[in-house]
């Protein structure tokens, strides 16, 4: 009786670390698919308190209130659309997996299921390193990697662009490989890398070698020189290794962006980007330069090759200063009260979204942006 009680729990928890089966885990429609990553939010919680245990008791520093508060919002918000609209990417898949498949893969079977693995973690690493060497795809992707720090809250700070560049490199996997299983990869390969955002694990031994970990997406993280433009794994590093993009963990990692950002503004901070490149395309002459501020990499200027020269990099300063302004007490907890009321608001909203009408829906969404702004602004201050 108990075994069967906590199985669904243990389930969900295997499903963060991709250690489930084929056969646990194969559904016929797409409708019947679970929604995983909601399904997760309790171990998410939970496995940031074991976090910040272990990291007092190994003598680290504990994750900053401001940073992480902020590297959730960001979270909040890359998920908003969600409240007033359909998943664009599933119908979209969805429909060309209906008019134009060409192959008739068995949803239920393992080799299915392998393959639609194998597909999604492979089509993800090229997406990730296009949004690296591509401006405007690094527009979305560069707010995952604006916090200075490197914890699981880090994990949660998501773009709200991000999916609709993505699906773009998913939507081919519709000629064979049946919605329901690329959705459900989809998901775990997003899982898996929550966990993976730690300094806790220092090393996993032998499976350094094939699976993307801690010490691996620390390197990703890392604007020390040698860290930059390395270890674009979700789930297998061995996609790296192919392609010869992949880079140990070396001397100490210092995280964040190449020239990190000086605000908490959780919205300005998600497209402050576009509008730096809209100010390359105004500054460059000739249609080709101002083509390329957008589509080349961030490093790229006239003269200089696509991703720019890595020379150009700037070395980490030392002593590194973080931005990290602070409030009194009092303030502090009112974020932290008001943060949470704003997550068990959205918790209790999010699962009925498909039964509010859009008017309520928008409403709920301007309230959830307006209370995200106060936060930045009041750590900004």
């Amino acid at each position: 009786m108990g075994t069967r009680f906590l199985r669904p729990y243990l389930q969900n928890l295997r499903c963060m670390f991709y250690l489930v089966t084929p056969n646990e885990t194969s559904y016929e429609r797409v409708e019947d698919v679970p929604n995983f990553v909601d399904e997760a939010v309790p171990y998410f919680t939970l496995l940031i308190l074991l976090e910040c245990i272990l990291l007092k008791w190994q003598g680290k520093d504990l994750p900053r209130i401001n940073d992480g508060i902020n590297s959730m919002t960001h979270g909040l918000l890359s998920t908003m659309h969600m409240l007033l609209f359909r998943s664009v990417e599933l119908v979209v898949y969805t429909w060309i997996y209906k008019n134009w498949h060409f192959i008739e893969l068995p949803w239920n079977s393992p080799w299915t299921w392998i393959l639609g693995m194998l597909s999604v973690d492979f089509l993800y690493y090229w997406f990730h390193r296009i949004s690296h060497e591509s401006n405007i795809v690094w527009a979305s992707h560069q707010v995952h990697h604006s916090s200075e720090e490197y914890n699981l809250t880090t994990a949660l700070r998501q773009s709200l662009m991000q999916k609709y560049y993505s699906m773009f490199l998913y939507f081919p996997m519709a000629l064979c490989v049946p919605p329901s299983v690329f959705y459900i990869h989809e998901q775990f390969n997003l899982l898996y890398q929550f966990w993976i955002h730690t300094e806790v694990v220092t090393s996993l031994g032998p499976l350094e070698y094939i699976l993307n970990t801690p010490s691996h997406h620390r390197v990703h993280h890392g604007r020390n020189p040698y860290c930059i433009d390395k270890n674009y794994a979700g789930t297998l590093i061995i996609w790296d290794r192919m392609f010869n993009t992949f880079q140990a963990e070396g001397e100490k990692v210092i995280y964040g962006l190449v020239h990190p950002n000086t605000f908490w503004n959780p919205i300005y901070g998600q497209f402050f980007h576009y509008l730096y490149i809209f100010g390359l395309v105004k500054e460059h002459k000739g249609l080709s330069n101002k083509l390329s501020a957008v589509v080349k990499g961030p490093g790229w200027e006239p003269g200089k090759p696509w991703r720019g020269l890595y020379e150009d990099l700037p070395e980490v300063e030392q002593p590194v200063k973080k931005y990290d302004n602070d409030l009194i007490g009092w303030a502090n907890v009112y974020v932290l009260v008001h943060f949470v009321l704003v997550i068990t608001f959205y918790s209790m909203v999010a699962p009925y979204k498909q039964k509010i009408d859009f008017a309520t829906s928008f409403g709920f969404v301007a309230f959830f942006i307006y209370s995200v702004s106060v936060f930045g602004a009041l750590y900004d201050h």
